[in-house]
C-alpha cells in the first residue's frame, strides 16, 4: 500500500474514525504510518522515535495488515504483548476488514511441558505438590493453548513452574512421546503459519541463535520485522551474542544426568559423576556469596578459592561428557542430557579462554569476561564488545523490511548511539513528538542547593527536597532512584516523614505495587529500574515524577568499561558517544511516566544539580519534552496545591 493510503486510513474519514471508540486522528500517528508504509514496500529498514501518545501501535498495524507481507511484530514484554494481540489487533484487523490470519508467541516458560507434567508426578521430592499437580492435569486435558497464565497463579519463581515447563536446554523436540500434543509445538505451527505473528524480543532472538530440534524458525519466511520498544534491543543483543554458563545449569544439568542414569538403574559412575559435579559446583557458588554486582573473570580467578573452584568444576564437566558419549543412543532422555552437557561445556570453554584483563587488551579484543552473582551462585559470561556485526548478520539472514519504534530512541534528535550500536546506518529515521501539550500540561522543576551527586548525605537530601512537594500534592507520586542503596535512603526517610502511604520496590511485585498505587490515588511509590519504563498510570493517581540523579551507567561494570575502553582505542570521546547518550535515552523513559493522557497534568522533578551546573545539562534538557522550568520551591508547592484541589 502507499503511504498516502496509509496515513489517510488513520485521518478523521477513515475506517478507524469510524469504527473504533474513542478513535482520534493524530499528525504523527500518520506520518509515522507513510513512513511504515514505505519501508514495508521498500524492503528498507527504518527508525522511528514516536513520542508518548502518538499511536505508533496503529501506525505500524495499519500498513502490516494491508501490505500483503507476513510480518513479525516483536514487543519489550508478555504484558505488551498480550495488550497487542488481545486488543489493538482485534480492533484494526475488524475496521480495515482485513483478513489477515495473526498468532501469539510465547517463550517456553508460558507453556505447560506434558512430558515434565508427567515426570514431576514420578518425583518423590515434589510430593509436597502433588495437590496441584493434579489441578495441572486437570487443566491440561481442558485447554487449547496450554499457558499457564490461564490457570493465574504460576509466577516465574514459582518453584512448580520450572518442573512443569522445559527449557530450549532440556526439552527433547521431535523425539519427546508428546510431540504430536506439544503445546509449544502446536504454537509454533500456529505461528508458522500466520500472516502476522506477535512475539517478544527474546524469542527474536532466540529465533535466530537457538536451533531448537524439531521446530522451524518463525523468522523464516518473514517478509518484515516490526520492533517495538527497540530501545531495549542492544541490551538484549548483548546478552544473545555472547556465552552465557550459570551455576543453576550447572546443578540442573548434574540433577538430571543422575536422574536419567538412576532411571536406567546400571550407570553407576554416571550418578557419582553427576554428585561430584553437583558438589564442585556447589562451591563455585560459595565463591558468589561476598561478591557485589559484575567483576571481570579475572577478579574472581584471583579471588581464593576461584581458580580451584573453576578448574573442578571443568575437570567434572569433562568427565560427565565422556561418560555420556557413549550412552547417546540408550535412550532420548540420556541423550538430550550429553546435548546439554556438550553445549554447557562448549560455553564454558568459551568464557574461561585466557585474555589478560588490562583495557588495552580488553579495547583490542572483541568479548569483554566477567562473572555476576545471582540469587544463589552466579553466571560467567563472555560479551561482544561491538554488537553490530552480530546484528547485521541477524538482519542478512532474514533479509526485508526491518522498522525499529520507541518513545526514546534518540538524544535530542541524534540517533547516532543507537544506530552505532546494532550497524542500522543504511536505515531511515524519523522523530515524531508527542502530541501531549507538556508545556500547559506540565512543569519541570529543578530545586537549588541540592549538593553534589557523589558526596555523602545526597540520597537524604534528595528525600529532605521531595519531601514538601509531595505534601503539597497529596501524594501521588514517583520517586524513581537510580540505585538500590538511595531506595533505601529515601523510602526510609519518606515513610518517617509523609503521612500517606509509602509503597517500595521489592517489598510487594511490581504489578501488586502499581495496582496499589492507583487504587489508593495518594500514594508514594519509590522504585529503581523497573519503574522507569514500561509503566503506564493515567489520570490523577500520578502527578508529580521525582528522580534522584541523572542515570548514568554504574562505573566499574566490566562490560560497560570494555565498552569505553574500545571508543578511547579508536580515539574517540566515551563520555558524549556513549555515556551521555545512554543516560538521556533513560531519563527520557523515567520522565515518560508522568503524561500519559491528554488530561493528565503533573510535575517533573529533577534533582540532580549537574543538570545547571555543567555544560552538558543543557543538552540533557534539551532532550526533554518543552515545559516551563521552575526553580522556586515555594512557586512549585503552591502550583501543585492548585493542581490537587482541581483533581
Amino acid at each position: 500500500m502507499s503511504a498516502q493510503d496509509a496515513a489517510e486510513l488513520l485521518s478523521s474519514d477513515g475506517p478507524l474514525a469510524q469504527r473504533v471508540a474513542g478513535f482520534a486522528p493524530r499528525a504523527a500517528q500518520q506520518q509515522m504510518a507513510a513512513s511504515v508504509a514505505s519501508a514495508l514496500e521498500a524492503n528498507s529498514a527504518l527508525i522511528v522515535e514516536a513520542g508518548t501518545g502518538t499511536g505508533k501501535t496503529y501506525a505500524y498495524l495499519v500498513p502490516a495488515l494491508l501490505s500483503g507481507r507476513r510480518t513479525v511484530i516483536s514487543t519489550g514484554t508478555r504484558t505488551l504483548q498480550d495488550q497487542l494481540f488481545h486488543r489493538d489487533l482485534p480492533r484494526v484487523r475488524e475496521a480495515l476488514a482485513a483478513p489477515v490470519r495473526a498468532a501469539l508467541l510465547k517463550g517456553r516458560s508460558n507453556y505447560l511441558c506434558l512430558y515434565r507434567m508427567k515426570r514431576a508426578r514420578q518425583q518423590p521430592s515434589l510430593r509436597w505438590a502433588f495437590d496441584r499437580l493434579r489441578e495441572v492435569e486437570e487443566w491440561a486435558r481442558r485447554s487449547d493453548a496450554g499457558e499457564l497464565s490461564e490457570l493465574g497463579e504460576f509466577r516465574d519463581d514459582d518453584p512448580l513452574t520450572r518442573q512443569i515447563t522445559s527449557t530450549a536446554e532440556n526439552c527433547l523436540g521431535a523425539r519427546c512421546e508428546d510431540f504430536e500434543k506439544c503445546f509449544v509445538a502446536r504454537a509454533r505451527r500456529n505461528a508458522q503459519a500466520a500472516d502476522l505473528v506477535v512475539i517478544n524480543h527474546h524469542l527474536l532472538f532466540a529465533d535466530f541463535l537457538l536451533k531448537d530440534n524439531g521446530f522451524g524458525q518463525i523468522l523464516s519466511g518473514a517478509d518484515a520485522v516490526i520492533v517495538d520498544e527497540a530501545h531495549q534491543l542492544p541490551e538484549l543483543a548483548a546478552q544473545f551474542f555472547g556465552k552465557r554458563v550459570s551455576t543453576r545449569q550447572l546443578q540442573e544439568l548434574a540433577r538430571d544426568a543422575q536422574l536419567e542414569a538412576q532411571n536406567c538403574g546400571d550407570l553407576g559412575d554416571v550418578i557419582e559423576c553427576a554428585q561430584r559435579l553437583s558438589a564442585d559446583v556447589s562451591r563455585l557458588e560459595r565463591c558468589f556469596v561476598s561478591m557485589r554486582g559484575r567483576q571481570t573473570l579475572q577478579q574472581l580467578r584471583a579471588a581464593g578459592e576461584g581458580e580451584i573452584s573453576l578448574a573442578r568444576v571443568r575437570q567434572s564437566l569433562d568427565e560427565m561428557y565422556t561418560l555420556l558419549l557413549p550412552l547417546e543412543e540408550r535412550n532420548a532422555e540420556l541423550a538430550a542430557v550429553l546435548e546439554r552437557c556438550a553445549q554447557i561445556r562448549d560455553n564454558w570453554i568459551h568464557v574461561l579462554a585466557d585474555v589478560a584483563a588490562t583495557d588495552e587488551v580488553a579495547a583490542e579484543s572483541e568479548e569483554v569476561r566477567w562473572v555476576e552473582p545471582l540469587q544463589r551462585g552466579g553466571s560467567l559470561n563472555a560479551t561482544p564488545i561491538d554488537l553490530s556485526n552480530g546484528f547485521q548478520r541477524m538482519r542478512a539472514t532474514y533479509p526485508g523490511a526491518w522498522i525499529f519504534t520507541s518513545a526514546t530512541l534518540a538524544a535530542a534528535g541524534d540517533f547516532g548511539h543507537f544506530v552505532r550500536a546494532l550497524g542500522l546506518d543504511d536505515a531511515q529515521t524519523q522523530c515524531l513528538d508527542s502530541p501531549f501539550d507538556f508545556a500547559q500540561q506540565a512543569q519541570l522543576y529543578l530545586p537549588r542547593g541540592l549538593p553534589d551527586p557523589n558526596m555523602q548525605g545526597y540520597a537524604e537530601a534528595v528525600a529532605d527536597a521531595a519531601r514538601p512537594l509531595i505534601e503539597a500534592a497529596g501524594g501521588g507520586a514517583f520517586v524513581l532512584c537510580t540505585s538500590h542503596r538511595a531506595l533505601r535512603i529515601i523510602a526510609e526517610r519518606l515513610r518517617a516523614a509523609l503521612p500517606m502511604q509509602v509503597l517500595v520496590q521489592g517489598e510487594d511485585g511490581r504489578s501488586a505495587l502499581l495496582d496499589r498505587f492507583t487504587e489508593d490515588g495518594n500514594a508514594v511509590l519509590v522504585g529503581t529500574s523497573s519503574f522507569w519504563e514500561g509503566v503506564d498510570v493515567r489520570g490523577s493517581a500520578l502527578r508529580v515524577v521525582i528522580i534522584d540523579r541523572l542515570p548514568f551507567a554504574a562505573p566499574g561494570d566490566p562490560v560497560f568499561e570494555a565498552k569505553l575502553a574500545a571508543i578511547r582505542a579508536r580515539g574517540g570521546k566515551p563520555f558524549f558517544e556513549l555515556q551521555l547518550p545512554e543516560a538521556i535515552v533513560a531519563l527520557r523513559q523515567g520522565v515518560g511516566r508522568l503524561i500519559r493522557d491528554p488530561d493528565d497534568r503533573g510535575l517533573i522533578m529533577l534533582c540532580d544539580p549537574r543538570l545547571t551546573g555543567k555544560s552538558y545539562g543543557q543538552r540533557v534538557l534539551a532532550a526533554l519534552p518543552r515545559m516551563p522550568i521552575v526553580r522556586d520551591a515555594a512557586a512549585v508547592q503552591d502550583w501543585l496545591t492548585l493542581l490537587r484541589e482541581a483533581a
